[in-house]
């Protein structure tokens, strides 16, 4: 039976993130390799399943949440989309049920800012797990924190939580950033987007959305 510990060793899937990840580098972006991908996987299942999800559904939110970014490995733009086909046919090869293979496809095809919304279950939980990991361990070098504002703003992130408060049906991104590497506002000049539609992904699981930054309650 697959499960995220099976597919976390599996070659190919390492394959598919690391051909991704190598990709972004050479575009110049944050990391998105296996790390990435396995905070987002147990993220969105850990979200499901204190919202007393199904575990099936729990299951499809992990392996959305793996694959989500396997699409940059052919290319950046419309990743989401690309990545939905490769994960539905690798699952399937896998064994994967269809009808679970097909969640996960729609959930990946629609995680991104720009391409889509929550649509699912699964789907909310993956964009939620996303959209959270800001932290400095996915900077790549220190070199040109001064330059990219990217850089910046994830570096400056010494942790970064989601919180899930089932009875007061609420989610919270509670966020620590060192001020002295970026500003507080820095944040939202390049993640806004994002927290609208981790919002949006908040209110389609039944949640109120609320962004905390060192300590202080932003959204």
């Amino acid at each position: 039976m697959l499960t995220l510990d099976t597919l976390l060793k599996d070659p190919e899937v390492l394959s598919y993130i690391n051909a991704a990840d190598k990709h972004l580098e050479a575009l110049g972006y944050t990391e998105h390799g296996l790390r990435h991908a396995t905070y987002v996987g147990k993220r969105a299942g850990e979200i499901l399943r204190k919202l007393k999800y199904d575990e099936r559904i729990c299951k499809i939110a992990e392996f959305s949440g793996l694959l989500h970014d396997i699409g940059n490995a052919i290319n950046r733009d419309k990743h989401a989309l690309t990545g939905a086909i490769l994960a539905y046919s690798l699952l399937l090869k896998k064994g994967f049920p269809l009808p679970d293979a097909l969640e996960v496809a729609m959930a990946i095809g629609n995680h991104h800012e720009e391409e889509g919304g929550p649509v699912s279950p699964a789907c909310a939980a993956l964009i939620i797990a996303d959209k959270s990991d800001v932290h400095r361990e996915r900077v790549r070098s220190r070199k040109d924190i001064r330059n990219d504002i990217h850089d910046r703003v994830n570096y400056s992130a010494k942790s970064s939580k989601v919180i899930v408060y089932p009875k007061k049906k609420k989610i919270t991104f509670d966020i620590e950033i060192d001020t002295k590497i970026s500003p507080v506002f820095e944040y939202f000049e390049i993640f806004m987007e994002r927290m609208l539609v981790a919002s949006k992904a908040a209110k389609y699981l039944g949640l109120k959305f609320e962004l905390v930054i060192n300590g202080t309650k932003m959204l």
